[in-house]
């Protein structure tokens, strides 16, 4: 008697896991469905996220209703180390934040990095450990293992397609860590006389114009993703793209490839093109309307943790900038016959803290 309850037992137990498992796959199922076909309208995305602090603004982000897609832009953990044990632990600590846990448990998340998750604090392709970090990273995002990711030979970049040809969005994600060529500076003298007090960063510009943060192949492809039809194409960079130059990194210290991306935008008539980025720990909203067929704008989202008092001037910026803990968010309304895409960034309570809303008319070359 007893072994024949202990057989119907087990019996009931494996029916239980099986029917848990198909749950959690339906459950997958359905993301992944939700990320490649449905149409996105409304995207949210973030940056700077320190494991060891706390993380009230999930509670706000998670509150949200009907987000189609979380984009992570870098600094996602804080690991700064070449000791991939300490780095493997950081992204243990994140993944045992609840407001994090649910946010990925209930919303498609895609994510790309920066130098602290990368590995080393403002480096680059001059970091030892970045082929291991890479596979921490990925295994962390849950990248499926077949992807190109942990096989390319110069960086974890990629793009993502959502929706159907009448309503496409492309999500392009730039590497800009693995090849960056070492950045200028000035010296520590000119650091604390001239650009501290003007709340500004030791970084410069190239003066040679040739170094690159991307390097030539991923620039190949890159060249190839803006060519891809889509309605609208973010451009999510970790780093600030339209700012002019602020003393910290950016694309401006690499003039040679912001004025490359501007110039394919231009050549291959690219419609759409919105770009989001984080970093800076402080959030603002930037425009560039000089030199193009249309207006590029540019949303900051920094950071989800991390704050910084002293905002770096930008002659580019519109509105004012938040410098407290933000989240950003795109709103895109398909039902009109324009369709409009709201650009806005969010404080902790969930509250819009400034806004851009933009046509799909305003940002197409032919429509001028």
């Amino acid at each position: 008697m007893i072994k024949l309850f202990e057989l119907q037992r087990v019996i009931l137990m494996s029916a239980f896991f099986s029917i848990l498992s198909a749950n959690s796959f339906a459950s997958s199922t359905n993301i992944e469905s939700k990320r490649l076909f449905t149409a996105p309208q409304k995207i949210l995305f973030g940056s700077c996220m320190h494991q060891d602090k706390k993380m009230p603004i999930f509670d706000a982000i998670n509150k949200e209703q009907s987000t189609d897609l979380f984009v992570f832009l870098g600094d996602n953990i804080y690991g700064d180390t070449e000791d991939m044990t300490v780095m493997a632990n950081e992204y243990k600590k994140l993944s045992q934040h609840h407001g994090f846990q649910t946010l990925m448990a209930n919303t498609p998340s895609i994510a790309i990095w920066d130098d602290h998750d990368f590995g080393i604090n403002d480096g680059g392709a001059e970091y030892p450990q970045k082929e291991a970090s890479r596979k921490l990273m990925l295994d962390f995002w849950h990248e499926p293992k077949n992807s190109a990711r942990y096989s390319r030979k110069d960086g974890i970049y990629t793009a993502y397609m959502y929706g159907d040809k009448d309503h496409k969005v492309q999500v392009i994600m730039p590497d800009l860590r693995w090849n960056r060529q070492p950045i200028s500076h000035v010296t520590k003298e000119q650091y604390q006389n001239d650009r501290k007090p003007k709340q500004m960063g030791p970084y410069s510009p190239d003066p040679s114009g040739q170094k690159s943060m991307l390097g030539d192949k991923q620039w190949q492809w890159l060249e190839k993703e803006l060519q891809k039809p889509a309605k609208l194409k973010i451009i999510a960079s970790s780093l600030q793209l339209l700012p002019d130059f602020t003393g910290w990194e950016g694309w401006a210290n690499y003039p040679h490839d912001r004025e490359r991306l501007f110039a394919l935008i231009k050549k291959y008539k690219i419609n759409g093109v919105v770009i989001i980025s984080g970093d800076t720990h402080w959030g603002e909203v930037s425009a560039l309307k000089e030199d193009q067929d249309y207006p590029l704008w540019e949303v900051t989202s920094s950071g989800l943790t991390q704050e910084w008092k002293y905002v770096s001037p930008n002659k580019n910026r519109v509105g004012n900038p938040i410098n407290t803990v933000n989240y950003g968010e795109i709103l895109i309304d398909w039902q009109l016959e324009d369709p409009t895409i709201q650009l806005s960034l969010k404080d902790k309570q969930g509250s819009v803290f400034t806004t851009q809303r933009v046509t799909l008319s305003s940002i197409s070359p032919y429509n001028k």
